[in-house]
């Protein structure tokens, strides 16, 4: 279940604060310590690929695009 889905049907039971308390206890997905999951780029949200050197927090795929401007040069 992605964190999107959980939150769908939420909204669908949310007059049933009973219905809603043990929803929440099951099904909501837990808050992760470690892992990959908790690393997200800043820019598109992914969570594979992470280049967290030097604090940049991006993805491969933003950090191929943004490289030049952060000052980064290709090497041939």
């Amino acid at each position: 279940m992605t964190v999107s889905d959980y939150k769908k049907i939420l909204k669908v039971i949310k007059n049933k604060n009973g219905k809603i308390a043990k929803y929440n206890k099951y099904n909501v997905p837990k808050a992760r310590k470690c892992g990959t999951s908790t690393h997200k780029c800043c820019i598109c949200l992914r969570t594979g690929g992470h280049v967290g050197k030097y604090g940049l927090s991006l993805c491969r795929h933003c950090f191929r695009e943004n490289a030049q401007r952060l000052g980064f040069k290709k090497f041939n």
